[in-house]
C-alpha cells in the first residue's frame, strides 16, 4: 500500500517547504494530557498536532517553544484507528 499525504493548500505549504522532518503519525505519541499527537523537537519541548486538526486535513505539527514544524504524513482512512476514542 502506498502512504500518500493529505494535502490542502492554504498559508501551511510555506511551512511545509521548510518543515525540519517528515513524521509518520503512527511514529507520534498520544498525548492524552495536551490531548494531541506529540514528537521530540530538538529544543526540548514536543512537537503537538491535534486531532481537530487532523480530521481538517492539516499536516503541520508546530512545537510551541520555538519556530520548527514538522510534516505529519498519514492517511485519512486512518485516522479512525489512530485517534484515540472520545477525542
Amino acid at each position: 500500500r502506498r502512504r500518500t499525504r493529505a494535502r490542502r493548500v492554504d498559508s501551511n505549504d510555506v511551512a511545509a517547504m521548510s518543515s525540519y522532518d517528515e513524521v509518520d503519525l503512527e511514529d507520534m505519541e498520544w498525548n492524552a494530557e495536551l490531548g494531541a499527537f506529540t514528537y521530540q523537537c530538538p529544543c526540548g519541548d514536543l512537537f503537538q498536532i491535534s486531532p481537530e486538526e487532523l480530521r481538517a486535513g492539516e499536516e503541520i505539527g508546530h512545537c510551541p517553544s520555538c519556530s520548527l514544524v514538522i510534516t505529519v504524513v498519514y492517511e485519512p482512512e486512518d485516522l479512525k484507528t489512530l485517534i484515540p476514542e472520545g477525542f
